[in-house]
């Protein structure tokens, strides 16, 4: 628990973040920090460990925890881990869930649409079948 107060002291640029407790850009929905056994530092995942530092990240079967929605440390021995602990213990908030990754998206920006809505469709209005210009009867014009 020592290690927490050290906690906003640390390398800012690891994983384009500049605290422990925001978000990490490979999960995006983190919601533990982990302490790399290693270095003694908090990550949100193992790529971001990667990118910070030059050495592999150490197993160890007892791990370090903060908890993003109570900002308290914890510790939890992975050699005799049940379904219970999948709770921090201080908040009961549910860490260990599916990850959502960052996925690459294509977007057409353009201004406010409560200016310039011509790039919205409305889905509830129906286009008429029987509106097009190769329905209108023109023989009468043919003479």
């Amino acid at each position: 628990m020592s290690g927490v107060g050290r906690l906003h002291s640390q390398d800012p640029s690891r994983c384009g973040r500049s605290d422990a407790l925001l978000r990490s850009k490979h999960i995006l929905n983190a919601q533990v920090s982990i302490r790399a056994p290693c270095c003694k530092q908090w990550y949100d995942c193992a790529e971001c460990h990667a990118e910070a530092q030059d050495h592999a990240l150490a197993k160890t079967l007892e791990m370090t925890f903060i908890c993003k929605k109570c900002k308290k440390a914890f510790r939890k021995d992975m050699g005799v881990y049940d379904e219970s602990d999948e709770y921090c213990p201080h908040c009961d908030n549910h860490y260990v869930i599916d990850a959502k990754t960052p996925q690459a998206a294509l977007a057409v920006e353009s201004e406010d649409a409560r200016i310039d809505s011509r790039f919205l469709k409305d889905d509830r209005v129906k286009n008429d079948a029987s509106r097009s210009i190769y329905g209108i009867d023109t023989s009468f014009r043919l003479g």
